[in-house]
């Protein structure tokens, strides 16, 4: 039965061998070999448990970069929110000044729309006033016969006449004797006078005016119609 001998220091390793003895042969055989492959992939596996750990420790670090990007992203919308209110604001402000301007400016319109109406009346009146002051000195003047009495008449009328042409009113160019014409004028009725061509004004009822080119008042004729026998 062996014994148990108490542990020594460590044996002093063997000197090389001189020249001369036989060497040890230390070539590993198959079954070793393959031993000493499994215990490096054990060690390369524990290696990579260590420093997986590691590199996931990073992972909150770049969660923390991408909090910050985050609060940028908000800072900017924020930032940009506030340009749009107070871009809103400034708009909001023109609408309004926009709208006081445009109030400002219809009642002005109507004001100054209201005195061209008032000084137009006037200058009507005061175109008509002296007509009626001549009328009035008619009625109090004595006249020896009719011929005088219609001579200041006709004097009144072309007062009148250039009254209206100082206002842009002129007399329409109608005469007895010109052909009908339907846009200028309007047919009372019809009269016969063979001395007229058919379709012609046969007498003028009321006279007919322009105001500055356009028709004002349309006049009033009385239509010739004479018989031809060879259409009955």
């Amino acid at each position: 039965m062996p014994t148990d001998h108490p542990a020594g220091p460590e044996p002093e390793p063997l000197p090389p061998s001189a020249e001369g003895e036989d060497l040890v042969d230390l070539t590993l055989d198959e079954s070793l070999e393959g031993d000493l492959q499994a215990v490096a992939d054990e060690v390369a596996s524990g290696y990579h448990t260590q420093v997986v750990p590691e590199m996931e420790e990073m992972e909150p670090v770049r969660g923390s970069g991408g909090k910050v990007d985050l609060e940028s992203a908000l800072n900017e919308a924020e930032r940009q929110m506030e340009d749009l209110l107070r871009r809103e604001a400034e708009l909001m402000d023109h609408q309004r000044r926009l709208a006081a301007d445009f109030n400002n400016f219809r009642n002005r319109a109507q004001r100054d729309i209201a005195l061209a109406v008032d000084q137009s009346e006037r200058k009507i009146l005061l175109e008509m006033l002296p007509m009626l002051d001549n009328f009035e000195r008619s009625l109090g003047a004595s006249y020896q016969d009719v011929d005088s009495f219609r001579a200041g008449v006709e004097l009144i009328r072309k007062q009148f006449l250039e009254a209206l042409r100082r206002l842009n009113v002129e007399p329409l160019a109608l005469q007895v004797g010109d052909p009908f014409d339907a846009l200028n004028a309007e047919a009372l009725t019809t009269f016969t006078d063979p001395n007229l061509p058919d379709g012609s004004v046969a007498a003028i009822f009321e006279g007919g005016y322009n105001l500055r080119g356009q028709l004002l008042r349309a006049a009033r004729v009385v239509v010739n119609r004479v018989h031809d026998p060879e259409k009955s």
